[in-house]
């Protein structure tokens, strides 16, 4: 029973930063923030980065730090910038041709560690390394460290006495760029994969919602289809009633004429609200007579039997004319569902009661009914549909239905539907 429609997606990006400690809450909307930018504009992006590894290159040569870790600091200053230009530059190209970069990488790598420059530029290969695996297949991974170490394993011959500073800080750092890219990637395929499922079952719910909807106008035509029947027999009874009347007392046959018109009102209204219900035509229809209030206590007693105490209070005095059938059996279908539900959901321990109270006021009629059952059993779906066919019920005839949780200054805690019915139609 759905007692308090939820949204089925918050939208798991935004519950991210509902869940995070108030030191990474600013990180993860600054991170959102720079993603969302990023793929609106990813050539800007590529761009700047680029351009700062380019920075660092230049000053890098210009400044002379490169001298500090080449194995020969003799090594044309030309060539240093060339090759600090060619590993910077292909960055640009690093998210839509990767392998492509890194290949076009080796060859520089290559002179780089031949010359004995060893240049700090050459460490942007991991760059391109962490897209390879953040984007690619796994093969993929494998085909770009051959790229790194061909040049490495070639350069380490060359010099016997360099393994140390030319091989091994590479290959952590292509171990790390490769890891990272690894798990960014698993992060963002995990969480598309809950935002999908999270669509998924925000459509699920409002299909279910509306099979929910239209079983429940079925019921309700069946029922007025009873109705209209029943109007249309009277109307009937008092037409052949007062044309045998007409000849032997005209007073008696004005009654009936008066009688048809007032019915023949009532079931025209009722006709309207049919015609309104989209409606499967069943095989078979119950033909049984609806309930009215008049069956009130009955329904009482047999919650009762069933083991609920229910105790039934009238405030208010009825009107001289009855409400319409449909509204008597709107509300009689809103209590019973609300008992039914305590039934279910209310719990042994201790064991709930429950309360009707029927109010009648000028111009509509108040069914309150709360009960005493187990707190939080009613929320947010127990996996039916009760709340949506009662505010169906109740929107037929412009009137209103709230359920919720007893307020906090009740004695004891529970649940409570309140329905308000006008007992005249609204012009329209």
């Amino acid at each position: 029973m759905n007692r308090a429609p939820g949204k089925a997606l918050d939208g798991l990006r935004g519950n991210t930063q509902g869940g995070t400690t108030p030191i990474t809450g600013p990180v993860q909307r600054l991170l959102r923030r720079v993603r969302a930018y990023d793929l609106r504009r990813p050539l800007l992006w590529n761009g700047l980065l680029t351009a700062c590894w380019m920075l660092f290159a230049v000053l890098d040569v210009t400044t002379g730090g490169w001298r500090t870790m080449a194995l020969d600091p003799d090594v044309s200053g030309t060539l240093v910038l060339l090759m600090s230009v060619a590993f910077s530059v292909p960055l640009l190209w690093r998210r839509t041709h990767p392998l492509t970069v890194l290949a076009f990488m080796a060859p520089v790598a290559l002179v780089n560690v031949w010359s004995g420059a060893v240049i700090q530029a050459a460490y942007v290969q991991q760059v391109v390394v962490f897209n390879i695996a953040l984007r690619l297949p796994g093969r993929a991974l494998t085909w770009a460290g051959a790229l790194v170490a061909a040049p490495l394993l070639a350069g380490a011959a060359h010099r016997p006495h360099s393994w140390d500073p030319l091989v091994v800080p590479h290959v952590w750092a292509f171990a790390l760029s490769a890891m990272l890219g690894i798990v960014v990637r698993t992060r963002k395929e995990y969480t598309e994969a809950l935002v999908d499922r999270a669509r998924r079952l925000e459509l699920e719910r409002d299909q279910q919602a509306r099979l929910a909807a239209a079983a429940e106008r079925t019921r309700i035509a069946r029922e007025m289809h009873d109705i209209i029947g029943h109007n249309l027999s009277v109307i009937t009874g008092l037409a052949d009633g007062g044309a045998y009347a007409a000849a032997r007392s005209p007073e008696r046959a004005a009654q009936a004429l008066e009688a048809i018109g007032t019915t023949s009102r009532q079931a025209l209204t009722e006709l309207r609200r049919l015609l309104g219900v989209l409606r499967d035509h069943p095989a078979e229809a119950d033909r049984a007579p609806q309930p009215t209030l008049d069956d009130m206590d009955e329904l009482l007693t047999g919650v009762r039997t069933a083991g609920l105490p229910v105790r039934l209070r009238v405030h208010g005095t009825p009107p001289p004319a009855p409400p319409t059938a449909g509204r008597q059996l709107t509300v009689y279908r809103v209590v019973q569902e609300a008992l039914t539900n305590t039934l279910k959901h209310g719990g042994t321990d201790p064991s709930p009661t429950a309360e009707v109270t029927l109010t009648y006021r000028a111009t509509e009629l108040e069914a309150l009914v709360t009960d005493t059952g187990a707190v939080g059993r009613h929320g947010p779906d127990a996996g039916g549909q009760g709340i949506t066919g009662m505010r169906e019920r109740a929107s037929l005839y412009d009137g209103t239905l709230e359920a919720g949780p007893l307020p906090a200054s009740a004695p004891v805690g529970g649940w409570q539907v309140r329905l308000r019915l006008p007992l005249e139609d609204t012009p329209s």
